[in-house]
């Protein structure tokens, strides 16, 4: 027992108040897929302390700066972006139909409240569905795209396109931040603005611990990771940077109704998902790897198959190879309003990231064969 108690290292919190508060913002701000920009504003006035300087790109990746003189280049990444709806038809009774702009679940809509993004401001509306006593005596209709619609307590097309709604509006679910038992964050887009969060607090760490790292630090918040990793495939190429570290979430398998034999056995609460893919570097994986190891942070371990389906894909793959790696925070009940992920497990990802830079030199070869 005693040995045992060794081995284990008290959790250290790496979150604080302020952090906290900055999280909760982030959280409740809108920035769906091609409209991240208030988001990205939110980010780039947390981080700014901590880095030299910032670039923008014109899709809205924001990049904060560590040493940018520096020819030898580190990205530590996230995904700015969630998924929404659009506006794609509006009846002439006033109601409106939408389409999908990044794998929004249309199983989950039937009665959640919405806001639509105008240039007049938010609209507010609700995805409604028949009554239950409408519904029996037949085979009843389940929730599709085709078939779930919103009320903005209009009746006509001309009232609702007086209110500034137009096909092609962007349609968000209102649902906010909370702590749920002093134990999990709870909200909507933390798939994956819990990722810019946790990137940031690495660059705070930095900056409050006075670590000079011998390398330039590239702390990447890309857009349009939920329609195929195209703001990561844009920066990737402007940065051209010698290594990528991406963090982005997982599932919880623990939950009901998931396969562990085909969706692997990972559980928030137990630290870090190292993933192994064709995309990732084996030798950053290992460097990832010791670095928990040696400072007593859990971890747990992920196995992709043709690609991780993550922005680790579009570093590898860019400027003739990239060594990146993978380090995912669990997370239950994805692509809902409640997505679920544990307190610890994100200040263990925030100490793995952080521990992990100080063990890469300037120059570190990660090639299999030198």
């Amino acid at each position: 027992m005693a040995k045992k108690e060794q081995k284990e290292k008290k959790h250290i919190p790496v979150v604080n108040k302020k952090s906290l508060a900055f999280f909760e913002r982030y959280i409740n701000n809108a920035a769906p897929t091609g409209f991240e920009a208030e988001g990205q504003k939110l980010w780039l006035d947390y981080i700014r302390p901590y880095i030299d300087e910032h670039y923008v790109d014109n899709y809205g990746t924001a990049v904060g700066i560590i040493n940018p003189k520096a020819k030898y280049k580190v990205v530590i990444e996230a995904h700015a972006d969630e998924i929404s709806w659009f506006v794609n038809y509006i009846t002439s009774d006033g109601l409106i139909y939408v389409i999908r702009n990044g794998g929004s679940d249309h199983m989950i809509a039937p009665s959640k409240r919405v806001n639509i993004h105008t240039d007049k401001g938010i609209v507010k509306a609700v995805f409604g569905w028949p009554a239950i006593h409408t519904r029996s005596g037949e085979k009843e209709e389940t929730p599709k795209v085709k078939n779930i619609f919103l009320d903005c307590g209009c009746t006509s097309k001309d009232e609702v396109e007086a209110l500034g709604i137009h096909v092609g509006c962007v349609i968000t679910y209102e649902d906010e931040f909370m702590v749920l038992n002093d134990r999990y964050y709870v909200g909507r887009a933390l798939d994956n603005r819990a990722g810019g969060f946790m990137i940031a607090e690495v660059a705070r760490l930095l900056h409050e611990n006075k670590k000079k790292l011998p390398f330039g630090l590239y702390i990447v918040n890309s857009v349009q990771e939920e329609i195929g990793l195209r703001g990561a495939e844009m920066i990737a190429e402007y940065i051209q940077p010698n290594v990528a570290i991406v963090t982005d979430v997982t599932h919880d398998t623990s939950t009901p109704m998931i396969s562990k034999v085909s969706e692997g056995d990972l559980s928030c609460g137990k630290g870090p998902v190292v993933t192994y893919a064709p995309a990732v570097q084996n030798n950053l994986n290992r460097l990832i790897i010791k670095t928990a190891e040696d400072n007593k942070i859990p971890f747990q371990r992920s196995a992709s198959s043709r690609s991780t389906g993550t922005d680790t894909d579009a570093f590898a793959y860019s400027n003739a190879g990239v060594p990146s790696a993978l380090i995912s925070l669990p997370l239950r009940y994805m692509h809902t309003t409640v997505e679920m992920v544990h307190k610890e497990d994100v200040d263990n990802v925030i100490h793995l990231i952080y521990n992990a830079l100080l063990n890469i030199k300037d120059g570190h070869d990660f090639r299999y064969i030198q």
